[in-house]
């Protein structure tokens, strides 16, 4: 997520430990060799726009989505959500939360609506999929909200946590978990989703990391590993933060991903 303050996973000790590496990932991720490594290959770049502080990220109706969050390091940083134009990689936005009371996080369109939410405040928006207009909002319990994605009947959340859990579209309460795990252990820093033809693919916070879910049991069953394309997204701006988004077009059977503050989108192509 932000820079992530995170209260759930990393002391702040552990987060300045992470972040003393200068690509700021974290060091100690164990990938057991017998993982499947998924090899992909990068087909296209988009613009993105520096300044978007990347929370969530998605297709819907063949539009690329963004949705971003506003960490005080980084005063030029709001809570947005909006379209992201191809050609420019500029954002459209549709929607602006107050970042004085609130910090934008995942986001997710379902029928007719489009779900919102907020990182430390127990809270989420409902808004009206063709206007962008506010119409609801609920509470959860989890400590922390990060991503959110859907299997097309139920919501999807990320929390920090090795749980994903299912949210009921019409309530917003949870209607079951996930419990994730590679190699049997469990697998926590579970950050912006995807579902892509019926598999879970989750980015792991401060990692370059992208892991496929097996969403019937929850084990890990492969993992993308874009250390390259991170590589490039820093050399392209300095400014560039983690790796934080994945997002496919099913029409189009297309996969793009982004990171937070970086100057492309990164259109791969990879076995799914």
């Amino acid at each position: 997520m932000r820079s992530k303050y995170s209260l759930l996973l990393l002391p702040a000790l552990l987060y300045l430990a992470c972040n003393s590496d200068p690509a700021g990932r974290e060091q100690d991720i164990a990938v057991p060799s017998s993982l499947p490594v998924i090899n992909y290959s990068v087909t296209s770049y988009l613009p993105h726009d520096t300044s978007l502080f990347t929370e969530g990220f998605l297709v819907h109706n063949g539009q690329l989505y963004e949705s971003t969050g506003s960490p005080e390091e980084f005063p030029d940083a709001a809570s947005l959500v909006g379209a992201i134009d191809p050609h420019t990689g500029k954002m459209d936005v549709k929607i602006r939360i107050d970042k004085e009371k609130y910090f934008g996080e995942g986001i997710v369109f379902l029928k007719d609506k489009l779900y919102q939410l907020t990182y430390l405040t127990h809270k989420g928006f409902i808004y009206d999929a063709g206007t962008f207009r506010r119409t609801g909002e609920f509470d959860f319990t989890n400590q922390q909200g990060w991503s959110l994605t859907t299997d097309g009947a139920r919501l999807l959340m990320s929390d920090g946590t090795d749980t994903l859990t299912y949210l009921d579209p019409v309530t917003c309460k949870p209607a079951g978990i996930l419990k994730v795990t590679m190699n049997g252990i469990p697998r926590d820093s579970l950050n912006e989703l995807e579902y892509i033809n019926g598999a879970i693919y989750a980015n792991v916070w401060l990692t370059d990391y992208i892991l496929k879910i097996d969403p019937s049991t929850g084990k890990v069953t492969g993992r993308l590993d874009l250390s390259s394309i991170v590589a490039d997204a820093r050399n392209r701006n300095p400014r560039a933060d983690v790796l934080n988004g994945i997002a496919y077009d099913a029409a189009l059977d297309k996969i793009y991903v982004v990171g937070k503050r970086w100057a492309n989108i990164y259109q791969i192509d990879f076995p799914h």
